[in-house]
């Protein structure tokens, strides 16, 4: 595998994780007891915090793509082994 390819399977691990990371650990300013300004979704968190997002999205998406790679390189799982047509 090329590096350019492994890097943007990479990224694509890194986007697809931040979207599954987020939502963990949001708090909305009704979950606060606060109050919504005008204006302001519901869903909109209070206190959001892009690094631990970050830092988050980056330590599943390493651990996925490392899954995948040792898939690669090993073979555990091809389209092979896969039978869709029963």
């Amino acid at each position: 595998m090329n590096w350019t390819s492994a890097l943007a399977i990479y990224i694509l691990f890194w986007v697809m994780s931040a979207f599954i990371v987020m939502p963990f650990g949001m708090r909305t300013a009704h979950d606060e007891g606060g109050e919504i300004v005008p204006g302001q979704a519901e869903s909109a968190p209070v206190n959001f915090q892009p690094g631990k997002i970050i830092v988050r999205t980056t330590i599943v998406s390493t651990l996925a793509f490392g899954l995948f790679y040792a898939n690669y390189v090993n073979g555990w799982l091809t389209p092979e082994m896969i039978d869709i047509t029963r």
